[in-house]
């Protein structure tokens, strides 16, 4: 049995439910109070992904506050894939998925250089007060290189599961590549990926 470990980034403004988010995938439950996250939460779920493949997922929450994102660098290092979150009926909190991914993608890469995959997700979807139309958000995801949007609601725990199968395919999907043209690299004796990859980790590590 082969046991993947990814960790996974939910980032996204304060008060748009990553927490619960979070709570509902790894629990089933819903938390109706709204404690506010102080730099990072942490939860790891084991998925059982297929008859040869578990999947562990580490889940970091990272908290929205403006002044907690100097510490992104760290909280981002290793992360194989990410969910940007927003609620529907705050058009602000629209707003900063475009800083979320342009942070991502100055400090969040895979060991090739690529950006890690991330998937756009709208939630509160349940409230009629809905101020976000599907139509923005589906052009806001194709011109800033997310692998899809879903919307969900915590609350009625719609489309939970969906969101975290989706992004996880991607992250397999990905690593699957890496994994390959590596090999091929090594047996063809071209030591240029390795060469790339550690000095592309060394980059990071150092920062």
């Amino acid at each position: 049995m082969t046991e993947h470990l990814l960790k996974i980034l939910i980032v996204g403004d304060g008060n748009v439910g990553k927490s619960s988010f979070v709570h509902r995938y790894v629990s089933g439950q819903f938390n109706k109070t709204y404690r506010m996250t102080v730099g990072v939460d942490f939860s790891v779920k084991l998925l059982h992904w297929s008859d040869k493949e578990k999947v562990r997922l580490q889940l970091w929450d990272i908290a929205g506050q403006e002044r907690f994102i100097s510490m992104t660098r760290i909280y981002y290092k290793g992360a194989v894939g990410c969910v940007v979150m927003f609620d529907v009926t705050s058009s602000s909190s629209f707003s900063s998925c475009r800083h979320w991914k342009q942070d991502l993608g100055n400090k969040a890469m895979l060991p090739n250089g690529d950006s890690i995959p991330c998937i756009l997700v709208a939630n509160k979807c349940d409230l009629a007060e809905r101020v976000v139309s599907a139509d923005t958000i589906d052009k806001f995801s194709k011109a800033h290189g997310f692998i899809t949007w879903m919307e969900i609601s915590v609350k009625e725990n719609k489309n939970i599961g969906e969101v975290m199968r989706r992004l996880v395919q991607e992250v397999l999907s990905v690593q699957t590549t890496l994994d390959l043209l590596n090999h091929r690299a090594e047996s063809r004796g071209d030591p240029k990926l390795d060469t790339e990859i550690n000095s592309s980790a060394g980059g990071r590590a150092c920062c």
